[in-house]
């Protein structure tokens, strides 16, 4: 096996583009392909590097034969970061069809996909990145089941400084049942709490409202020095939400009034 077939053989293995392997080698693409193609050959510092890329001895890299293993020849990620290159490990192991692990970073935005994904932008079942999308995202903008980000989107659960989901947790919190510093939802609890049903905070705003400072038809001030809620009949908040709202689960019913006096 003559060079350009390794370098082909060993840059599609591990799931580079010729512009990836470029990148990686402050290079142009032109050049990967023209060595690619036996037209041209790379110098003595781009073979080093070629090596230490995909792990294998330089000596195999210029004799004919298969390339062979160097397990002391392997480059850690932020050494790839520190020169300014991509770095990318995809596992051979998969399941449904994608990787184990994905990873690939760099200083350009790049796209990792895999059950466990990380990269710019990071898909999978646990995918983390600064744009995670998958059913537990981690990242600055995320978006699944379960979000965790900055920004988060939970189609079930939600944490975040900016969290949507049907339950939700963050300075600001939109959803079903909403908690946070600014909460907006059916059932919320915050500093200020506004909902279509349910509130409770320092400032709440709800048909039933209950905090220091409300509005709604239902209205259940704390006048607790404490600022706890102690001075609040819980049973009546209880007792009035089920005369709104009858068909109320008992579970939303503990959770809305469970610190309540």
């Amino acid at each position: 096996m003559k060079f350009y077939d390794k370098l082909q053989k060993l840059r599609k293995e591990k799931g580079l583009s010729q512009e990836d392997l470029a990148e990686m080698l402050n290079v142009s693409r032109q050049s990967v392909s023209k060595w690619e193609s036996g037209t041209t050959y790379p110098e003595t510092d781009k073979l080093i590097t070629i090596s230490e890329i995909f792990g294998v001895t330089l000596d195999s890299l210029l004799k004919d034969g298969e390339p062979e293993i160097d397990a002391g020849n392997t480059v850690s990620a932020p050494y790839w970061l520190s020169r300014g290159s991509n770095y990318e490990y995809k596992s051979e192991r998969t399941l449904f069809g994608l990787p184990l692990v994905h990873i690939n970073i760099g200083p350009r935005p790049k796209k990792a996909n895999g059950v466990i994904a990380i990269g710019f932008v990071a898909q999978g079942l646990i995918p983390i990145g600064f744009v995670a999308f998958g059913l537990i995202p981690i990242g600055f903008l995320s978006l699944g089941l379960l979000g965790f980000g900055a920004i988060s989107l939970g189609l079930l659960l939600s944490f975040g400084a900016v969290a949507v989901g049907a339950f939700s947790f963050g300075a600001v919190a939109l959803g079903i049942f909403a908690h946070g510093a600014v909460s907006v939802g059916i059932y919320s609890i915050g500093a200020v709490a506004v909902a279509s049903r349910v509130a409770v905070g320092d400032h709440a705003y709800a048909p039933i409202a209950v905090g220091r400072v409300v509005n709604g038809a239902r209205e259940f001030v704390d006048t607790s020095a404490a600022r706890n809620f102690s001075a609040v009949d819980g049973q009546g908040v209880r007792r009035a939400i089920l005369e709104l709202y009858p068909e109320t689960k008992d579970w939303i019913l503990r959770w809305m009034t469970w610190f309540l006096g």
